[in-house]
């Protein structure tokens, strides 16, 4: 699933396309992705203004001029791709892109200089769409219990030692609770412990102290990268304009069971915690 750099780098290439413009029209060529649109989905995007494209943890906002903001998941395999104006139809890989797939499930045709769609596309079905009130954004399903956004002022060594005193869970387990820190997956979580020195099987109330102030720098850093990197490109990830990103060549654990440690030489194992698989170095990892 991707996780917040990824999201972060679609944001980036979505934003120039659809802030300012509004919606010409709208097709959902299904009732529903992982759960149903909501009520007149199609008519209360049509002629709306898109004010501002955000980012909640995993979760994309554009908030709208009719008072709504369209909150947008991209699940296991959902993909936004860009088409007209300067950019053309493009796959997976920089490969040609059929003018229609029928994983194609939402066409967003949007007002601009240059005639501009963005097709959502989904094989898998898991991403969904929703409309809530703009300014009840914080209290509504999605976000009402999620944590703080790891790249903001909300988020400090501070508050990241509070989340962990009280929990006896393993520290992987205990950061990707999205309510500890929002946007955080599998991935980013092994890269993090593995930079920060921290056994995966740590109890969370363990790291709290020296090791979570290192912990909350480290998160930060990771995370940072990886936006600079354009995300990991791991099975479906692409970003709207098609192109891969390149973390996933900076790894310094995940997906690399049995391979040497960069820094000690030691073999990279591979666990399971919480039915997901965990990647580290049980000589740098304490």
């Amino acid at each position: 699933m991707p996780e917040l750099p990824e999201v972060e780098t679609v944001r980036s290439a979505l934003a120039p396309v659809m802030e300012g413009n509004r919606f010409a029209r709208i097709e959902a060529r299904r009732p529903d992705l992982r759960f149903p649109f909501p009520d007149d989905f199609e008519a209360r995007l049509t002629n709306a203004r898109v004010e501002g494209l955000g980012r909640r943890g995993k979760y994309l906002i554009a908030d709208l001029s009719t008072g709504e903001s369209l909150i947008m998941h991209l699940g296991m395999s959902g993909r936004f791709v860009i088409e007209g104006g300067l950019h053309s139809a493009i796959g997976p890989n920089g490969k040609a892109k059929p003018p229609k797939s029928k994983h194609d499930h939402v066409v967003f045709e949007l007002t601009s200089l240059y005639p501009v769609r963005i097709i959502y596309n989904d094989p898998r079905r898991f991403g969904f769409m929703d409309l809530v009130p703009s300014d009840a954004l914080e209290e509504c399903r999605h976000f009402k219990a999620m944590g703080p956004e790891p790249l903001s002022s909300h988020f400090s060594a501070m508050r990241l030692n509070d989340a962990l005193k009280p929990r006896a869970a393993p520290i992987k387990a205990v950061l990707l609770d999205q309510r500890v820190v929002a946007g955080l997956g599998n991935i980013y979580v092994c890269e993090a412990l593995f930079r920060a020195g921290i056994s995966p099987r740590r109890q969370a109330k363990s790291v709290a102290g020296r090791r979570g102030e290192r912990l909350y720098g480290v998160i930060i850093d990771v995370l940072r990268d990886a936006i600079e990197a354009g995300g990991s490109s791991l099975k479906d990830f692409a970003n709207a304009d098609g192109e891969l990103g390149y973390f996933q060549h900076r790894f310094d654990v995940y997906d690399r069971e049995g391979e040497d440690c960069r820094i000690c030489g030691k073999i990279i194992s591979r666990i399971i915690q919480s039915g997901r698989s965990t990647f580290f170095c049980s000589n740098c990892q304490r």
